[in-house]
């Protein structure tokens, strides 16, 4: 399925105000993105299907419980930031953490946060760097392989976080790659946006001895 402006009210079920966001943040990625190239000039006239309904399908898997949301390499706001938008009318009291080392980036995050009327905190540095988060939920998409993922995830996370993973079609060689360090429980759900690409939700994650 092509997602266009359309197709992702109805998928998605958002209100006319949240769509409104989503103006907004379409708008302002084409305004930034010729300075600090956010996303690939190609994809700029997808940006429904291709980043924001690319994001959005994470939402459905999140726990219902989960209270606060860290997203690593946030970059454009991808899956972090269209979280947020959704949960600013789906699940008002959730908290996000969005995590960017590239301050250019930064000031496009808090921006947008700005501009859309969403309550966010942006933190600007290294994942490693910073001190415990504990998050509920903890998502990155095209940031770096899985086993780094479980090792940067395993800092803020406790006994009860479940992680989304988007991975394209690589995905079962980095599982494999990953499962060699790593005891992982969870399951893989085929994108709603590409054939070839999945979400890993990942519910139970410890070091192999």
């Amino acid at each position: 399925m092509q997602f266009d402006r359309a197709g992702f009210a109805k998928k998605f079920d958002v209100s006319r105000e949240t769509m409104d966001r989503f103006d907004i943040y379409e708008a302002l990625l084409g305004k930034w993105n010729p300075k600090i190239n956010l996303v690939a000039d190609s994809t700029l006239g997808e940006a429904w299907h291709r980043h924001f309904a690319d994001s959005a399908q994470i939402w459905a898997h999140s726990p219902i419980n989960a209270k606060l949301w860290l997203d690593f390499g946030s970059g454009a706001g991808f899956p972090g930031l269209v979280n947020a938008i959704i949960a600013r009318e789906k699940r008002p009291e959730m908290q996000f953490v969005l995590v960017e080392s590239d301050q250019r980036k930064c000031a496009f995050l808090l921006t947008a946060a700005r501009e859309m009327g969403l309550s966010i905190k942006i933190e600007s540095g290294r994942i490693e760097a910073l001190p415990p988060i504990n998050a509920d939920v903890i998502t990155a998409r095209a940031v770096t392989s899985l086993e780094r993922l479980l090792d940067l995830s395993h800092l803020h996370a406790h006994k009860s976080t479940v992680l989304l993973f988007p991975k394209g079609n690589s995905y079962e060689s980095e599982l494999t790659a990953a499962q060699k360090h790593w005891h992982i429980e969870g399951k893989t759900i085929r994108s709603l946006t590409d054939s070839n690409s999945v979400i890993l939700r990942i519910e139970e994650f410890e070091r192999a001895e």
